[in-house]
């Protein structure tokens, strides 16, 4: 009996170690590709923030901290450069709406040297199919082209201001806005700091 559990406890332990080792492996394969396929996907959301660009962003970047979180932690906020011809064309980084519908939308926003907005590009939401949803839609995007602090009221249609929401769904789109504008307003107050040469990482 003794020498029957002595060999099912050897059994058991040579299976975790070959299944430890496995997976070991397993991580160690596919954690540059993994790695790969999140540089990809953030060039593709820069690519559709920013003005063309030669450089490659994603390496050309500005790291500040902007307040802390619920926890205390400080926030840090990445800019990414992009540069054409060695010249500063726009500067992308994403910004939280943390009110929206659903939860946390995340944006990347591309203002270009003149604080101006090139482009929005919704990151991740989880908003209603059919009605919050379309905020990833073009025709609501496109309102931010152009547009910066001292020419645009930063509010939907509904409060006033010039940002027409989408039918049946106010609240995404005031969220969007919202983040936008304070992302905006934290770029300005750091711009020097953030188009420094060489930067601050």
């Amino acid at each position: 009996m003794l020498k029957e559990m002595s060999r099912l406890l050897i059994t058991l332990t040579l299976i975790a170690a070959c299944a430890g080792l496995i997976l070991s492996l397993v991580e160690s394969s596919t954690r540059e590709p993994i790695k790969e396929q999140r540089r990809l996907q953030m060039l593709k959301a820069l690519s559709a923030v920013l003005p063309e660009f030669d450089n490659s962003p994603d390496s050309d970047i500005v790291t500040l901290e902007n307040g802390v979180d619920k926890k205390g932690n400080p926030v840090e906020v990445t800019f990414y450069r992009g540069r054409k011809a060695a010249q500063l064309v726009g500067t992308a980084f994403k910004v939280v709406a943390p009110d929206g519908y659903s939860g946390n939308i995340e944006v990347m926003i591309g203002v270009k040297p003149d604080e101006k907005l090139n482009a929005v590009e919704i990151l991740a939401h989880a908003e209603t199919p059919g009605l919050g949803s379309k905020i990833t839609d073009a025709k609501f995007k496109d309102i931010f082209k152009g547009k910066g602090l001292d020419n645009a009221d930063w509010r939907v249609k509904k409060d006033g201001g010039e940002f027409d929401q989408i039918t049946g769904a106010t609240i995404s789109p005031r969220a969007i806005v919202g983040a936008v504008k304070k992302g905006l307003q934290f770029y300005r107050k750091n711009q020097r700091k953030i188009l420094a040469e060489g930067g601050q990482q």
